[in-house]
């Protein structure tokens, strides 16, 4: 892979305070949301008695809710200059839905939760990745988002953790669990409303008008776009991770330690999110990428033909792996793509495009599952990300490149 001339190997990478707070923002709605998505597929089928295909349904939805919303916050975000208080706002809509998964009776209780706390994910997201970006220093992009990605992801450790502890505890009482995961939700919104700053911003930045016009998109241009069909086919090949926590159950894995498999994704994801940061601000990021396909591709033939759950952690493992390596990654290569004053509307497209791909993957996951075997779910996601491999030369020379 070529290097780049942005920062030398030995240069110390310095980030502002106020990204540390927001990966732990992160980290704390993570813990929360994990403590009940970790344990959500097997209420649905075994307390409410809904089958994959729903539960790939509910999942798809969810997942493309926040995505699609992500447009209209990220643009606002822009139309007004400022990104902090969608953040805030989409923080508090998230830890508000918690008590609902609590008190739902019914798939469709659990269905309108979960809107409602994706469309708080999707309110929260591109500012804050705006924000990011904004107030991450020249050549520490990748780095900025590593970090925040990282922290992220050890809420979604600590969460199925505290989930499955919890569970042993209380003798499978799925519904105390999710009442104790309002706390961590609340401390989130506490931290992010009095411990970070947004900067302000250039004059030139401040009044942009509707970034959804299309002369507006059009300055967006064609390196950005490449990146985003870039992302949609990749999320194709990464269908929800509800059917990592399914294939483990279906390996014959306890249910009150089902929550792990998500910790084991998480605790690897974790590690490999800012040290991958960091290599995306020296090395080719189409070379990265490409990478992290092939580890998608390893993990999904593993998972394919796994027989027993120790075999099954290992392509859990594995896909944690690739999460880690790719997701903070694409999130850098749509910063240097986009305008510095169009930010949060190119994290919206970006996402749009990624939910509606997101909602026909798990769907389809769903459907394999249910009709021909997880063993088809997963050699699915396989070919996509092949098809993503092969793809990608033709794509992503544009931001082969730092930003």
């Amino acid at each position: 892979m070529p290097k780049l001339p942005t920062t030398s190997p030995g240069t110390a990478v310095r980030l502002p305070a106020a990204i540390w707070i927001l990966g732990l923002v992160s980290l704390l709605m993570d813990v929360s949301s994990e403590m009940i998505h970790s344990l959500l597929p097997l209420f649905l089928i075994g307390t409410l008695g809904a089958s994959a295909t729903y539960v790939g349904l509910i999942e798809g939805l969810a997942e493309a809710t926040a995505l699609v919303v992500k447009v209209v916050s990220g643009s606002l975000s822009d139309a007004l200059g400022r990104r902090k208080g969608l953040a805030v706002l989409g923080y508090a809509l998230g830890a508000a839905t918690k008590p609902v998964f609590a008190l739902a009776s019914s798939v469709g209780m659990v269905l309108t939760a979960r809107l409602l706390d994706r469309v708080g994910k999707g309110i929260r997201g591109a500012p804050r990745d705006a924000l990011v970006a904004d107030l991450a220093p020249p050549g520490t992009r990748g780095a900025a988002f590593g970090l925040r990605q990282s922290l992220d992801t050890v809420g979604a450790v600590l969460g199925p953790l505290l989930g499955s502890a919890l569970m042993l505890l209380w003798a499978n009482d799925f519904r105390a669990v999710f009442w104790v995961a309002l706390l961590p939700g609340s401390l989130a919104v506490a931290l992010l409303l009095f411990g970070v700053h947004e900067p302000a911003r250039p004059a030139r930045q401040q009044a942009v008008g509707n970034p959804l016009r299309r002369e507006r998109l059009r300055q967006l241009g064609r390196p950005y776009w490449q990146v985003v069909a870039v992302g949609a086919v990749f999320t194709l090949a990464r269908f929800s991770e509800a059917f990592l926590v399914l294939r483990a159950q279906q390996a014959g894995m306890r249910l009150a330690l089902v929550p792990l498999v998500m910790a084991v994704m998480n605790v690897l994801y974790a590690a490999t999110a800012y040290p991958f940061g960091r290599l995306a601000d020296r090395f080719a990021r189409s070379h990265l990428l490409a990478l992290g396909l092939v580890v998608l591709i390893a993990s999904d033939l593993i998972l394919a033909s796994a027989g027993g759950w120790p075999v099954v952690l290992a392509g859990v493992a594995l896909w944690g792996i690739h999460m880690g390596m790719t997701q903070g990654l694409l999130a850098a290569m749509v910063a240097d793509t986009a305008p510095a004053d169009l930010r949060g509307t190119a994290f919206g497209m970006f996402n749009l495009v990624s939910g509606l791909a997101m909602l026909a993957a798990s769907v389809i996951a769903g459907l394999l599952w249910d009709r021909l075997g997880s063993t088809a779910t997963f050699l699915t996601g396989a070919g996509f990300a092949a098809l993503t491999l092969l793809g990608l030369p033709y794509a992503t020379h544009a931001s082969n490149r730092s930003g």
